[in-house]
C-alpha cells in the first residue's frame, strides 16, 4: 500500500540485520547470548559482578543495563549519565558504568555530569554533552530528582486536569460499543486526504507507560479499534490480554512507525509485566512484525504539514452579519484553531461581537467580494485600516462564481426590511426542489401564519401564485461521502458556533446528515450538508487543542431555564430552522447568468446544517 510500509523486506535480511532494524537499543537479548562489552579495547581492573540470569538485559555499545529486580539498587553513571542497576557498575564505588568512563572521567576531559544536562533540557543523555555546570555529584543528583518530581507532579496535574472534563472518546466509545466516522470522511480536517490506509493491526512504537524505568522508553503496539484520530492500541506481547489497553490520538507526537527507535537511538523495552513471558524478545518481534504494515516514515511531516494554515490573525475578510443575514460585514481574524476562525467585526471595540466558522466555510469572502457581485454590505464606520491589519490575499478562498447567486427568503417571516433574506448560489447543495421532504419523509414547517394544514404545495402554490422552480436547477450530486448511520464525530452547534460537541448521525439522506447532539432533545438535531466544514472527526478537538462540549447530562438539561431554551430557540429560527425544513422563496437574483434560471417567486427548500447559508461554490 502507498501509505503503509510494509515490513516484509525484513525477513530476507540476515538474522543478524533482522534483529538489529527493529530499535532494540542494538539489541533485546536473553542473558544466554553474547553480553560482553565491545566499546572498549581496554581491559578491566577489576572484575564485575555477574548478572542475574533471569533478567533480560538491554545492551548499548557494550554496556550492560537491566531492569530493577526490586534487590538490586539503580546507579547513574557519573560520566556518560546511562542508568542502570548498580550492582553492575564498574569499581566499587559504582560511580561509573565501564572502564572508558572512569577514565575519561579521572582524565578530566569531562568533569560536569551529564545530570546537568538533564536539569536543563530533560533530554537523553549523549556522550558529547556540552560541560555545562561543574557542581558536585550530591547537587547534581538533587537537582536531577527535583527535576524528576516536577515532572511527576505536572504529570498528575494533567491526570487531574483531564478527569475533571469527566469526559473520555476512548471510555465512551468503549463502553458502549459504538463506531466512529473514519478520518476520510473529512476532507478538510487535518490527514482527511492523505489518511491512507491506517486501520486495525497497524504497528506503532509507542512509550511503554508499564516500566519502572526512570528514562522514557517505547514499545511496539498494534491498532486493536480505529475511532476518528483515536486508536486503541495494545503491547506486543499480551496476545489477547486487553488489561493494559490504552487509548491515544494516532497524530500525537509520540507515536511512531516501527525502526523509529532504531533510527532515533531510542531503547524499546518489553512492558513489565510481561517481561518475563518470553526469553528472546527480538526473535519474538521478527515473528510477529514480519509482514505486518506500520505507519508510512513521513506520518507525522504530514501530519504537521496538514495542520499549518493560510489564515493569520490581523487578516480582514467579509463575513455574513450574524444580525442581518442579507448582508456582509468587514471582520479581523482574531485567532485560528485547527483551520476555525474567530473573527471579530471590525467595528467591535471591546472585541467581544464575534463570529466562528471554519476557513473552508461559504460565510466568508476577501475584501471586495460582495461589490464584485452585488451583494448587500454594511460599510464600517472605520475609515482606515487599524495598524497591523490586512486585506486576506484572494486566492485562499474558492473559485469566485461570476453569477448565479440567489436571495432567499423564508416564507412567512420575512422582515419588512428584507433583513432575513440570505444568499446562495444555484449550485448549492443546501436548497431542494419542491416535494424533496415529503418523499424523503422529512418535516417541513411551513410558512408562518398558514393554517391549512397538513401542508400541500399543490394548494400553497395555487392559493399563492407561485411557481416551482424545475427540478434540473437543482445540485443532485452525491459524493460517496463514507457517513453511515450511528457514527460518532464532533459536530459544530450551529445556534452557537463557538461550541463543538459530541455528536451521532442518526439519519442520512443523499448527501444530508442529520446529527444528535448526544445527550439533547431530539429537537435540537441539524441537518448538514456530508461535505460540511462543521463536522470533525473523534480526536479532531484534542488534536488541535479545541474545547469538545460533553453529551449532556440529565441534570444538566432539566437545569436549563426557560428563557434560555426560548433564546435557543430563536436563534434556531434566525438560521432557518434546527431539525425541520422550511419553506422558500426566490427574492432576487444578484447576477443573472446564462446557466442559472431561477426565476424570482419560485419556491424551493433548503436543509438546516453547516452548508445552510451557501454564498459560493463549497471548494
Amino acid at each position: 500500500m502507498e501509505n503503509t510500509k510494509d515490513l516484509t523486506e525484513h525477513s530476507s535480511r540476515s538474522e543478524r540485520k533482522r534483529r538489529d532494524s527493529f530499535g532494540m537499543f542494538d539489541g533485546y537479548d536473553s542473558c544466554s547470548e553474547d553480553t560482553s562489552s565491545s566499546s572498549s579495547s581496554e581491559e578491566s581492573e577489576e572484575e564485575v559482578a555477574p548478572l542475574p540470569s533471569n533478567l533480560p538485559i538491554i545492551k548499548n555499545n557494550g554496556q550492560v543495563y537491566t531492569y530493577p529486580d526490586g534487590k538490586s539498587g539503580m546507579a547513574t553513571c557519573e560520566m556518560c549519565g546511562m542508568v542502570g542497576v548498580r550492582d553492575a557498575f564498574y569499581s566499587k564505588t559504582k560511580r561509573f558504568c565501564s572502564v572508558s568512563c572512569s577514565r575519561s572521567y579521572s582524565s578530566n576531559s569531562k568533569k560536569a555530569s551529564i545530570l546537568a544536562r538533564l536539569q536543563v533540557t530533560g533530554k537523553p543523555p549523549t556522550k558529547k554533552a556540552k560541560v555545562l555546570q561543574k557542581q558536585p555529584l550530591v547537587a547534581k543528583l538533587a537537582a536531577y530528582a527535583q527535576y524528576q518530581a516536577t515532572l511527576q507532579n505536572q504529570a498528575k496535574t494533567k491526570s487531574v486536569a483531564v478527569s475533571v472534563e469527566g469526559f473520555s472518546w476512548g471510555n465512551y466509545i468503549s463502553s458502549n460499543s459504538f463506531i466512529a466516522a473514519p478520518v476520510t470522511c473529512f476532507k478538510h480536517a487535518p490527514m482527511g486526504t492523505c489518511w491512507g490506509d491506517i486501520s486495525e493491526n497497524v504497528r506503532v512504537e509507542v512509550p511503554n507507560t508499564d516500566c519502572s524505568l526512570p528514562t522514557k522508553v517505547f514499545w511496539i503496539a498494534g491498532i486493536v479499534k480505529l475511532a476518528g484520530y483515536n486508536a486503541l492500541l495494545r503491547y506486543e506481547g499480551f496476545e489477547n490480554d486487553s488489561g493494559l489497553d490504552f487509548w491515544c490520538n494516532i497524530c500525537g507526537s509520540d507515536i511512531h512507525p516501527v525502526g523509529w527507535c532504531a533510527a532515533s537511538g531510542k531503547p524499546l523495552v518489553p512492558p513489565r509485566t510481561i517481561q518475563h513471558k518470553y526469553t528472546n524478545w527480538k526473535a519474538f518481534l521478527v515473528k510477529r512484525l514480519t509482514g505486518a504494515k506500520t505507519l508510512p516514515p513521513d506520518f507525522s511531516q504530514k501530519v504537521s504539514e496538514s495542520m499549518q494554515y493560510p489564515f493569520k490573525p490581523c487578516m480582514r475578510v467579509e463575513v455574513v452579519d450574524k444580525r442581518h443575514l442579507c448582508r456582509t460585514r468587514v471582520a479581523v481574524v482574531e485567532s485560528v484553531i485547527g483551520g476555525r476562525l474567530r473573527l471579530v467585526y471590525e467595528e467591535s471595540e471591546d472585541r467581544t461581537d464575534d463570529f466562528w466558522c471554519h476557513m473552508h466555510s461559504p460565510l466568508i469572502h476577501h475584501i471586495g467580494w460582495s461589490r464584485s457581485i452585488g451583494h448587500r454590505f454594511k460599510r464600517s464606520d472605520i475609515t482606515k485600516k487599524q495598524d497591523g491589519h490586512f486585506d486576506t490575499p484572494p486566492h485562499l478562498f474558492a473559485k469566485v462564481l461570476a453569477d448565479g447567486f440567489l436571495m432567499i427568503g423564508i416564507d412567512g417571516s420575512e422582515a419588512a426590511d428584507g433583513s432575513d433574506w440570505f444568499c446562495y448560489h444555484a449550485t448549492s447543495p443546501s436548497i431542494f426542489p419542491v416535494g424533496f421532504c415529503e418523499i424523503n419523509m422529512i418535516e417541513l414547517t411551513p410558512p408562518r401564519g398558514y393554517t391549512k394544514l397538513p401542508f400541500k404545495w399543490f394548494d400553497y402554490l395555487r392559493e399563492t401564485g407561485s411557481i416551482a422552480a424545475p427540478v434540473k436547477l437543482f445540485n443532485k450530486d452525491v459524493p460517496n461521502h463514507g457517513f453511515r448511520v450511528g457514527m460518532k464525530l464532533e459536530a459544530v452547534d450551529l445556534m452557537e458556533p463557538r461550541l463543538i460537541c459530541v455528536a451521532t448521525v442518526t439519519r442520512i439522506i443523499h448527501r444530508l446528515l442529520r446529527i444528535h447532539f448526544d445527550g439533547w432533545e431530539e429537537e435540537y438535531d441539524q441537518w448538514v450538508d456530508c461535505e460540511s466544514p462543521d463536522l470533525y472527526p473523534v480526536g479532531w478537538c484534542q488534536l488541535t487543542g479545541y474545547q469538545l462540549q460533553p453529551p449532556a447530562s440529565q441534570s444538566s438539561r432539566e437545569s436549563q431555564s426557560g428563557s434560555s431554551k426560548q433564546k435557543k430557540k430563536a436563534k434556531s429560527q434566525q438560521y432557518k430552522g434546527h431539525k425541520k425544513m422550511t419553506t422558500l422563496q426566490l427574492k432576487e437574483e444578484l447576477i443573472d447568468g446564462e446557466d442559472y434560471n431561477f426565476l424570482q417567486g419560485a419556491s424551493d427548500q433548503e436543509s438546516n446544517g453547516s452548508a445552510n447559508f451557501y454564498i459560493k461554490q463549497e471548494p
